[in-house]
Parts: C-alpha cells; structure tokens; sequence
C-alpha cells in the first residue's frame, strides 16, 4: 500500500484547522451580534459609557475616597482594591499558617503531628462557604454590643459591628518610602542578593519604627451607640479573611509535606552526621530543596484563594463581585460588560500571580536548569 506523501498530509491538516478557525469566528460573530440586538431590543446601549455615569448608592468600606455622587467607574475601583486587599491578606496569613503546619506535620512530635493532620483533614474537607458562615455569624455577630466591647489596653476594642484600632497620621511620604524598601527586600530575594534583601529588610523596619513613633495617634472612642476614631476593621473582612486563610492553610500544608518528604533521604542524614541540629537541617538543607517542588503547587492555591474570595458576596463584603457585578449591574443592566470587565480583571491577577511566582520559581531553580 503507497504512503501518504507529507506534501498530502499537510494541506488536509491545513484544511480542516481553517475550517475549524472559521466555525469558531462565525459562531462568536453570532453570539455578538445576537447580543446586540437582544440589547437594543431591550433599549439598553452597549458599551463602557456607564462607568461615568453617577453611582447613587453607598458601599461601607472603602479604602479610596466614595460617596453616592462617585461614579459607577470609582464603585468599580472600590471593589477592587477591597479584593486585592482581602487576597492580600489571605495569601500571606495563609502562607505563614500553612508553611507552619506542614512543617508539623512531618515533626518528630506525635502530639504535635496528629494535632497538625488533623487541621489539614478536618478543614479542607468543609466547604469554604460554610466556613465563612461560621466565622461571621457563629463568632463574629455573637460578639457583644459596642457598648460592652472586649477591649485591650484601652485602645482595641472588639465588638459585633468591627475591630477597632487606633490610627496615626503618618503623611504621605511614609507610605511611600514603605513600599520602596518593601520592593527592595522582595527584590533582594528574588535575585538571592541577601546584601539588598538585608539591607530593604532592615530599612522598612526603621522607617516603620520612627513612623509609629512619630505619628498622631487617635484612639477609638465609645460616643452614643458606637465608637467614633480610630480606624474599623470591619466583621466581614475579618470572617472572610480569616475563612480564606484557614481553608487555604490546609492545601498548602499538604504542599508543604509533600515537598519536605519529597527531599532524598541521605540528605538528611549526612547534615546530621555534620552535627546540624534538627533545625539547622530544615533550614539549611530540607527547606531549600524542598522549596523547588513546593512552589508550583503553592501557586495554585494562591490563584484559588484569590478566586474564592469573590464568595464574600455570601456575607455583604463590598468585594468586585459584590459591588461591581452585584450592586452596578443591578442598577444598570450592562450584564454583557459589567460580567466581561470582571473576569478580566479575575483573570488579569490570576495571570500576574502566576506570573510572580514563576519568577520566584526560576530564582530558586538550580544554577543551569
């Protein structure tokens, strides 16, 4: 039986991918076009007009400035920058916690290794929602009134309506110099240039020194019904977060284990004929190879942290979803671009989380690989 020639093979294959391409093409300038048409039906016009249009409803955190008169385009940063900041958050409380107890896990301790698995076993088999709802109604709102607050020192006071602390003028160049050493000792790390890490390291925790020395600080104060002063952390970023940092936590010690047990034995034990201590041989040996199988995994469940934290809409957090494909779309019906703006923004830092930990990634390849 003759062979196919390649020259025969290759235009069938051209073929069929362009008549593939071209089907794809059409039924996407279907979808639009029967969009729009459903649209202006419905008198509704399309496009990203709206965002300048005015607001008119209220959103109880904010960490720009907002008010009724903000526009829908200011409502939209508001939900975002309380998503950034509740993923924020969430990723560092969940990688301190999760690193903490895989590393219990593979502990030497028997209290200490069944306490630890059985956090991992116990929280990541119930549901992240469910776990919220406990946190904000179970704990949170059965908290006392404001007027018989859990307080500490006279200045934290935990009540059903927030987390009261006190806050200081700092100006705005503190902020500044902040990130800046901030940026330094990530980059310090992330090129393995201990002198810069170091240097950041210690530089932000100068500047953060003198700032709280030398701030205006105002103290909460109970007036009326409620605390006036002060900066309020709200209950539902406290259960939201607290939820997502936990459920997480669970996942991520899993890694952990899985990276620590995955380093070669004999590794172990020549550190320990040098007479390394057992912490010295977690640090300076199990933890840096480990490191290598740990973070890819470790960027998956920072990815779905992030993405988990839209179900703060369960509990009234003013996140992106609740806000902008909530309360925005609601009031204006733009369901086609209000829904396309929000996964691209879901899908724009989930791209530059990966993005970031892939750096990290490389930073702690071996030399040549």
């Amino acid at each position: 039986m003759p062979r196919r020639g390649r020259s025969t093979v290759r235009p069938r294959a051209l073929l069929w991918q362009a008549l593939v391409l071209a089907s794809a093409i059409a039924l996407a300038a279907w979808l639009v076009s029967n969009t729009l048409d459903n649209l202006a039906r419905r008198g509704i016009a399309s496009g990203f007009g709206f965002l300048d249009s005015g607001a008119g409803f209220g959103i109880a955190m904010s960490l720009v400035e907002y008010s009724e008169a903000s526009t829908f385009g200011r409502a939209f940063l508001v939900g975002l920058l309380n998503t950034l900041l509740v993923s924020a958050i969430g990723i560092v409380a969940a990688t301190v916690l999760g690193f903490a107890i895989g590393v219990a896990r593979v502990s030497s301790n028997w209290l200490l290794a069944r306490l630890a698995g059985a956090y991992v076993e116990t929280l990541r088999n119930i549901p992240l929602l469910l776990q919220i709802f406990f946190w904000y109604f179970a704990v949170l709102r059965a908290l006392p009134a404001p007027g018989r607050s859990l307080e500490l020192g006279g200045a934290i006071f935990l009540n059903n309506r927030g987390l009261y602390l006190p806050s200081g003028d700092f100006g705005t160049a503190i902020p500044t110099v902040v990130v800046g050493c901030a940026a330094l000792l990530v980059a310090g790390l992330l090129m393995r240039r201990r002198p810069v890490a170091y240097g950041g390291a210690g530089a932000l925790i100068v500047v953060l020194f003198v700032a709280a020395l030398t701030a205006d600080w105002q103290a909460p104060e109970l007036r009326g019904f409620n605390f006036t002063g002060g900066l309020v952390v709200m209950p539902e970023l406290v259960a939201l977060a607290v939820a997502l940092a936990s459920y997480t936590a669970a996942f991520i010690a899993e890694v952990v284990r899985a990276g620590i047990q995955a380093v070669p034995r004999g590794q172990v034990e020549a550190a320990r004929a040098l007479a390394l201590s057992r912490r010295d041989v977690m640090r300076l040996v199990v933890l840096p190879q480990a490191m290598r199988l740990i973070v890819p995994p470790l960027t998956n469940q920072y990815l779905n942290l992030t993405k988990n934290s839209s179900l703060a809409a369960a509990i009234a957090y003013p996140d992106l979803v609740s806000v902008f494909a909530g309360t925005v779309l609601n009031i204006t019906g733009q369901a086609v671009e209000v829904i396309a703006l929000t996964m691209a923004v879901y899908l724009a830092i989930s791209l530059a989380i990966a993005a970031a930990m892939n750096l990290y990634n490389r930073s702690v390849a071996p030399r040549g690989a």
